[in-house]
């Protein structure tokens, strides 16, 4: 045959001008022969090259060559579409490719058959189509398997360089604790998705951690921290005003910044840095619950008060815990100045809740024994002077007995006073009765 003739006119599965077979075996295992040709073969494959020089045919037979190559069922379909492939050119190749499995199934076996052509097509295609989840795991699992030539799909999950992963981090914290934008209303949906991406950098994978919390990255956090700070306290500040001409609106913007100081509490103690939220919390304390109890917002500010309880027992389990240190002073204050708010509000919201079922902010069960527990730890960590004043307040104010309940700590402080009264005793009896040690 006239291969130049050849090369322009002849079409896959021709049998009036093929010269050679190719054989496969489909899904059932029962064999499938395409009619080829043998110029076409060998000059898009290796593979078919090598073997027919070694197999060439007789002019003086009728019959063509048999080529038979040996693939698993499931890979048929791949195998069929590649002997297609063969007979385009590259542009059409390029322009044939319409989904990442089959783009991935044709690799394999174009890698097999040693297409060159076809498998440099096929890798620019995969390495540039998005993937989606399934498709990033089957490729994850397949194209290690395959060779150098196959590496530049995987570029895009290569592991990053730590300083341009520490540099997006950054980035995602300073975005994460972002309160003003110039671009509403997409900044919540976008401050939103970088809040996710660092609680995922810092807690998904403990095992692996994506980022080392350097300085950098603690200076970054403190000054985020700052700005939720200072954005809650503005927003308090305005809050008087705000509420005659917008209830919601004004609780609700208050309500945000609560929402994302309780972000900071959780990615905080990842970085060490709790302290830091219990320092500048106890700062603001006096502030925010002067706006909050004043009488104009006794019927009002639900959603605020419930917020704030919780994100105060986020530092009282700090502190209680021992998690963050802080002098015994410190500690006293902060107690004192939280522990009227919490016995105040946890009847009130009880029972609101019992006269509207519909009322959203009941406080929950575990957060109501998580700050209870903190604040007795807390309690029986403080001087016993101090321990006595707060569990004297706490007996006469017997409204508000129920919660907390802070009778372990007053059983705990009876024990411990008792006992020092005896080692007490104990000492000036020893004084009046010295031992006298022979000489």
């Amino acid at each position: 045959m006239d291969q130049p003739r050849a090369a322009g006119t002849c079409k896959f599965g021709d049998q009036t001008t093929s010269d050679v077979t190719v054989r496969l075996r489909n899904r059932d295992g029962r064999p499938e022969w395409f009619p080829c040709h043998s110029f076409i073969l060998t000059k898009r494959s290796k593979f078919f090259a090598n073997w027919l020089s070694k197999h060439p045919s007789d002019p003086s037979t009728q019959s063509n060559n048999c080529i038979e190559v040996r693939c698993p069922g499931s890979e048929y379909d791949h195998h069929v579409k590649l002997l297609k492939l063969i007979y385009l050119s590259e542009e059409s190749v390029s322009d044939s490719w319409d989904s990442v499995k089959s783009a991935l199934g044709v690799l394999q076996a174009s890698i097999a058959l040693q297409c060159e052509t076809i498998t440099k097509s096929c890798i620019q295609y995969l390495e540039a189509v998005p993937w989606d989840e399934k498709e990033e795991e089957e490729i994850l699992k397949v194209v290690p398997t395959l060779g150098p030539e196959a590496v530049p799909i995987m570029a895009r999950v290569q592991p990053v360089d730590t300083n341009a992963t520490k540099s997006v981090f950054i980035s995602a914290i300073r975005f994460a604790t972002t309160i003003e934008s110039s671009f509403p209303p997409f900044s919540d949906e976008l401050k939103s998705s970088a809040q996710e991406q660092v609680e995922y950098m810092l807690l998904e994978d403990e095992e692996t951690p994506l980022i080392a919390v350097d300085e950098d990255v603690k200076c970054e956090a403190r000054s985020g921290l700052a700005k939720m700070f200072t954005t809650l306290e503005k927003g308090l500040s305005l809050l008087p005003s705000e509420y005659d001409q917008s209830p919601e609106a004004a609780e609700q913007r208050v309500l945000q910044s609560l929402l994302d100081l309780e972000w900071m509490c959780n990615m905080l103690p990842k970085m060490e840095m709790m302290k830091d939220f219990v320092s500048g919390w106890a700062c603001i304390s006096d502030h925010v619950l002067a706006i909050v109890q004043d009488e104009k917002y006794g019927s009002g500010l639900w959603a605020v008060k419930a917020k704030l309880m919780e994100v105060t027992g986020k530092a009282l389990d700090a502190v209680g815990f021992g998690n963050v240190l802080l002098p015994a002073p410190s500690r006293v204050q902060f107690l004192k100045t939280w522990l009227p708010f919490v016995r105040k509000l946890k009847p009130l919201l009880d029972s609101r809740s019992a006269e509207d079922e519909a009322f959203p902010y009941k406080m929950d069960g575990d957060l109501c024994q998580n700050i209870e527990g903190a604040i007795t730890s807390l309690v029986l960590a403080l001087p016993s002077s101090d321990q006595a004043d707060i569990l004297m307040d706490w007996m006469q104010r017997n409204e508000q007995l129920k919660y907390p309940d802070l009778s372990e700590a007053f059983e705990v402080w009876c024990y411990r006073t008792k006992s020092a009264k005896r080692r007490l005793r104990a000492g000036f009896d020893a004084m009046d009765n010295p031992t006298i040690t022979p000489r």
